[in-house]
Formats: C-alpha cells, sequence, structure tokens
C-alpha cells in the first residue's frame, strides 16, 4: 500500500511503536479488523466492539505471520492475555513482546487517521454514493456501468460508515481506476468524518427520504446532515442528483460545481428516462436521454427506482467518458446483492428477498413491484428501525398501501409492525365498504405476529405454491432466517 510504512502510520495515528526498528520502513500489504484475514504482509486492526475483543485475537495473527498490530493495550497487557491461554508459553509470550505493536489511543479514530492519510496517496477518482435509500443498489449499478471501461473498486456489501469506509479505502490499489465508495450517516458531523476521508471527486445523491429520522429529526435535517460531503469537494467535482427528488432540487451550485440532474421530468432533468415498459421480474425498458444523445437499454431488475439507478450509471459513465454502447452493456449486466430485492425462484414460489434493510420508502417501493406481479402475492413485513417519534404512523403508512394495492396476504411480524398491521386492516374494512361488491376471498388478508419465530412457524399456512412472496424489514429483523425457511438460499 503506497507509502504506509509502519512509521508513517505510527505518525499519522499519534501511535507509539514498539518492536524492531528495521520493520518501521516496511510497508504493510493490507490492513483488516478481521484476524481470520490477517495474513503476511498485513496490519491487523485490534476493534473492541460489543461481542468480541479483537485484542484476543492478537496472538492468533502474531502466528499466522501478520506484519503488524495497531492496539488501544499495551504489549504487556497483550501478553498477560496470552498467558491466559491454555498451552501458553515463554516462547510465545516473548514473540508478543518482539512484535511490532503500534499503540493508539482509539483504533477506530486511527484507522480513519491512516484512510485519510493513503487517500492522499492515490490518484483515482473516487465516487461517493449518498442518499436516504438505494445506496447499495446504485453503487452496484455505478460499478456495472463503469466497469465496461475501468478498473473498478467498489464498496463491498454495505460496509459504508465509519468503519466501513476507511477498510474500503485500504483495499484501493495503484492498479485500480476508479472507486466508487457508498456513505451512509444517521447523525450530524457523519458525512464530515467520511468525505474527509474519501474525499470524492464526484457525488451521487440518490434521494432525501424518511430513513434516520430518529436521530436527524426533518428531511431538511437529512438533507443538511448528508450535504456535509461538500466541505471536502473542490470546484472541479462533479455533482450528479436525482433532479426528481424535491429536497435535491434545491441544490443549485457548490463550490462551483454546477450539478447534473437525472430523473423522468425532460423539462427539469439533463439525463432523463421515458418510454418506460415494466415486464414485470424481468425487469423494465426505456429509452435514456442525454444532451449527447439517445439510446433504449433493459433494465434486468424491476422497479421504478431502477430506472433511478440505471440513471445514476449512465449519468458516471457519461461524466467518465464511457459510450453509450459501454453504458447500455453496463446497466444489462447489473445483478442484485443478496437481500436486496434479488429474485428467488424455487419449486414452489418465487421469493422476492429484499430483506437486508428497509425504511419506509423503500418498503412502499418493493410493495409497489409486488403489486404488478402476476399470481397470488404476499408481502412478509417487519419492523423498520431509526424512525423516531414518526415511527408508528410511518409504519401504519406502510401498512394502508399494501392494502391499497392489493397485495393478497399482508403478513407484519415485530412490535412496530403492530401499527403497520392495524392500519392494514383498517384500509381492508375502508375497501370493503366502499366496494361492497367486492367478494371477501378479493380483500386483502391480513396476518400479525409479534416475534419473527411465531410467524415462522406458520408459514406452511399462510402460503400457497407459486406465490410471489416480498420478504422486506430492517436488518436486526433479520429475516434472512425466513428466506431460508422458503427455500432461499443462494
Amino acid at each position: 500500500m503506497k507509502n504506509l510504512t509502519l512509521a508513517s502510520i505510527t505518525e499519522v495515528t499519534g501511535g507509539r511503536y514498539s518492536g524492531p526498528a528495521e520493520k518501521l520502513d516496511q510497508e504493510v500489504e493490507a490492513i483488516t479488523t478481521d484476524s481470520r484475514k490477517a495474513g503476511a504482509g498485513s496490519l491487523f486492526a485490534a476493534i473492541r466492539g460489543e461481542r468480541s475483543d479483537g485484542n484476543s485475537y492478537i496472538p492468533d495473527v502474531i502466528g499466522s505471520g501478520a506484519m503488524a498490530v495497531l492496539t488501544e493495550r499495551e504489549p504487556e497487557e497483550i501478553a498477560a492475555l496470552l498467558m491466559n491461554r491454555p498451552g501458553a508459553d515463554v516462547e510465545a509470550v516473548t514473540a508478543v513482546m518482539n512484535f511490532p505493536i503500534i499503540v493508539v489511543e482509539s483504533v477506530l479514530n486511527a484507522l480513519k487517521d491512516i484512510a485519510e492519510f493513503y487517500r492522499r496517496q492515490l490518484r483515482i477518482p473516487v465516487i461517493g454514493i449518498i442518499g436516504s435509500a438505494g445506496k447499495t443498489s446504485t453503487k452496484e449499478m455505478t460499478a456495472a456501468v463503469l466497469s465496461r471501461k475501468f478498473r473498478v473498486l467498489k464498496t463491498e456489501g454495505n460496509f459504508n460508515n465509519e468503519l466501513g469506509v476507511p477498510l474500503t479505502l485500504f483495499r484501493i490499489r495503484e492498479e485500480d481506476q476508479i472507486a466508487v465508495v457508498e456513505m451512509g450517516i444517521n447523525h450530524f458531523g457523519e458525512m464530515h468524518r467520511l468525505a474527509k476521508m474519501a474525499r470524492p471527486d464526484a457525488v451521487i445523491m440518490t434521494n432525501i427520504g424518511t430513513a434516520h429520522l430518529e436521530f436527524l429529526k426533518t428531511r431538511d435535517g437529512i438533507l443538511e446532515a448528508k450535504s456535509e460531503v461538500f466541505d471536502y469537494m473542490d470546484s472541479n467535482a462533479r455533482i450528479l442528483l436525482n433532479g426528481d427528488d424535491d429536497k435535491l432540487a434545491t441544490i443549485k451550485e457548490k463550490n462551483g460545481a454546477i450539478p447534473v440532474r437525472f430523473g423522468l421530468d425532460p423539462d427539469a432533468d439533463d439525463i432523463y428516462a421515458d418510454g418506460i415498459v415494466d415486464l414485470g421480474l424481468e425487469g423494465t425498458d426505456c429509452t435514456i436521454h442525454t444532451p449527447e444523445g439517445s439510446f433504449d437499454v433493459r433494465i434486468p431488475c424491476p422497479g421504478r427506482h431502477m430506472v433511478y439507478n440505471a440513471l445514476a450509471g449512465c449519468a458516471a459513465g457519461l461524466a467518465y467518458g464511457m459510450t453509450f454502447d459501454e453504458i447500455r452493456e453496463g446497466i444489462a449486466s447489473y445483478r442484485p446483492l443478496k437481500g436486496r430485492f434479488s429474485i428467488v425462484r424455487t419449486d414452489d414460489l418465487t421469493l422476492i428477498d429484499d430483506c437486508y434493510n428497509a425504511n419506509p420508502d423503500s418498503m412502499k417501493a418493493s410493495l409497489d413491484i409486488l403489486a404488478k406481479s402476476r399470481g397470488r402475492r404476499v408481502a412478509i413485513l417487519g419492523d423498520m428501525g431509526e424512525l423516531g417519534e414518526d415511527s408508528e404512523a410511518l409504519h401504519a403508512g406502510v401498512g394502508a398501501c399494501a392494502a391499497e394495492l392489493g397485495i393478497n396476504v399482508i403478513i407484519c411480524v415485530g412490535s412496530m409492525s403492530k401499527a403497520m398491521a392495524k392500519a392494514a386492516l383498517e384500509t381492508v374494512r375502508a375497501i370493503s365498504e366502499s366496494h361492497p361488491e367486492k367478494a371477501e376471498e378479493d380483500l386483502p388478508k391480513v396476518r400479525y405476529f409479534e416475534t419473527r419465530d411465531a410467524m415462522r412457524a406458520h408459514l406452511d399456512d399462510l402460503l400457497q405454491k407459486n406465490d410471489i412472496v416480498l420478504v422486506k424489514a430492517s436488518h436486526f429483523m433479520h429475516f434472512e432466517q425466513v428466506v431460508e425457511d422458503l427455500g432461499g438460499k443462494t
């Protein structure tokens, strides 16, 4: 890793080095917080988490051939840890005391300092992906497009926070030509810290929704917090944003950079789509119009939000000199990550695995796609987190939406989703009263379960062969277990 010697790491972190002096000028080859990946040439950062203490793995890391350790503990403390392990001996303790160790006040802050330093050594453009919803799918689409011309390094999964961003930056190598980095926040000041590390040359802003209202209070607060990124961008920066989002539409200019807008409005957006043809779960056809011309494309994943993702990818591709053919091929190559509206077909069901995370906007978008599917449609919906004082109303809004869309079976799971089920039932009753001609079997059925496991015990009774089943909730609900129950192992 360019210029990342043990000496420079010690300096930028304000740490104290302990170990052989001749090792100080050696460059580390990788930085990891996972002891299982701490192989030869790596720096292992010992993070103390809620469930485990990375320091307890330092003896294993030393034995695996790692170059050095970054820790908040003194070498003597680590040696004491080792002595408490079965089979420890003097030779092993001596190895610890002679091993390169950098002691810092905070490993997490040290990683951010190292990432900021390392980023300054790199000359490749970094694109930051920012927004309330759809960051990961936009990141994947943008990377898919850009990879048709460049060697692309992208965020793995959604490693988008104050630990994930530095770990992503550490994976960049000199042979990489462009990096696509997802940047997620839920507090004021976080975007400043992420942008200070990433120093993005371009940003794609997807939307300003209702995620993280618990901490950012209002959509204006969310816009303000995410706009902190501009403090670390200059006049040469590229700002690519969803021009159809009412909050993002207020961004006119930042540091002399004029935004490029993408969306569905030909009068307001620089890059827009029309001729949209919904192909159900097979995807969407549309025509994309740009200042340089137009082209037709098939987006291989359903939903109007995927049209916006394709437009974002197109905007990035044009910004970096790609042809229409390259952009079209990149969009066509897009594949969703597991848990991110991934469609899994089993012998009995069609599963829409969208269980990685959820907020009210993404819930409604997924329900809209489900509603347009042909067959008996089932939505298994769970609690959404970080919605603050409006949580009950926002859950209720999702329940009402599911019923209004005519989802055949609406299964609500979790303490917060009680409001979702109640609103769904009230909406069903209102539909029945206003349309007395509707038979009871044609109205949505609503079921509520307090826990995921209680619901799992009734899956066989709730589902029928050939159902189309959407599974969606915030990550803490662990609905991936539900997907596995239904045969969605991938």
